[in-house]
């Protein structure tokens, strides 16, 4: 049997990571991302680094880039990496190109990504993917994992034993749809980190930053009971504790939870690095989810809603903002 070839479409920071590691391991592996991005690539080569580990450098010559899915013909599979707001738009640019067979894989934030390549993409396999850990473009051609975990995917063999060879921890899932829901409780706290300015350990670390955190997951807890949703279990708290010990005093959360604090000093959340280099972020796949189902059951989300507006006013004028006083407003909006 050949190997597997594989096709990364959206090349940033978790596609490059992904994508970076099956190339080190041998894979056949064609990078789609923005001009500018493949560039970068083109001339620095692709440095991937993960915490307690040694960096590991990709040259040039060893990448395969391209701009456009048209590139993706080959491929077996492809990972879809895009942001959601740009999912539409992706599956259509694919749909023309994707070989036979080929399976497409949704690694992505957010709850509807899947069905959205489902319905672009009829004739061909789309699993539900997801990435629970945080990876972030330290410099222009380098990708850092902050912190461990597993990628979790609907189950697929070839696509299992690819990544187990390639050193990337990968778990099949059959309830995807909890797990996307697990998932975007943690993600909750991208707009916090991006607002606090300061690495995940560091923002984590402050209990007024943590109670903002647990504010927008009762809201999203709430939310999904009146949904009829039962969030995966991926740590062990159980979703329904969580911000309760969000809560808890510094040093009792310290003891409590030491593993949620086993980060890389450096690791911040991707809607940090989105503020920085002034791109749209994801906000409305993430609060704003949670803001629109609460909505759909006749419920209110104030907090989710006040952070929502709050990272869209930061995407035009940048802000950070102390634990305290952030928590006083999302307070104040409930």
């Amino acid at each position: 049997m050949s190997e597997p070839r594989f096709a990364v479409l959206g090349a940033g920071s978790i596609g490059c990571h992904l994508g970076g590691h099956l190339v080190a391991a041998g894979y056949d592996v064609t990078f789609i991302g923005r001009p500018a991005a493949m560039d970068v690539l083109r001339e620095r080569g692709l440095t991937l680094g993960v915490a307690g580990r040694p960096p590991v450098r990709l040259a040039p010559e060893r990448l395969s880039l391209a701009t456009s899915a048209e590139a993706a013909a080959g491929a077996g599979h492809v990972l879809v990496t895009v942001k959601t707001a740009d999912t539409e738009a992706a599956a259509g640019e694919l749909a023309p190109h994707l070989a036979p067979g080929a399976v497409v894989v949704s690694l992505q934030n957010g709850l509807h990504n899947p069905a959205t390549l489902r319905a672009a993409l009829p004739g061909h396999t789309v699993l539900a993917g997801m990435v629970p850990y945080n990876v972030v473009q330290s410099e222009p051609g380098t990708v850092h994992q902050g912190m461990p975990g597993s990628v979790m995917v609907e189950p697929d063999p070839v696509l299992v034993a690819a990544f187990q060879a390639a050193g990337l921890a990968i778990e099949p899932r059959t309830d995807m749809s909890e797990v996307q829901h697990a998932k975007l409780l943690l993600n909750l706290n991208n707009a916090v980190n991006a607002l606090s300015g300061l690495p995940l350990r560091d923002q984590l670390a402050q209990r007024a930053y943590r109670r903002c955190l647990a504010l927008c997951q009762r809201e999203a807890l709430a939310a999904y009971r009146a949904a009829g949703v039962t969030p995966a279990r991926l740590g062990p708290t159980a979703p329904g504790l969580t911000p309760y010990v969000l809560g808890l005093p510094d040093p009792l959360f310290r003891r409590i939870a030491a593993a949620s604090l086993r980060i890389d000093a450096h690791a911040r959340s991707s809607m940090w690095e989105d503020l920085q280099r002034g791109r749209p972020t994801e906000i409305g796949s993430l609060q704003g989810e949670i803001v629109a189902l609460a909505a759909a059951h006749g419920r209110t989300a104030p907090a989710n809603a006040r952070l929502l507006a709050l990272v869209r006013e930061a995407e035009s004028v940048p802000r950070t903002w102390t634990g305290p006083d952030l928590y006083a407003v999302l307070r104040a909006a409930r």
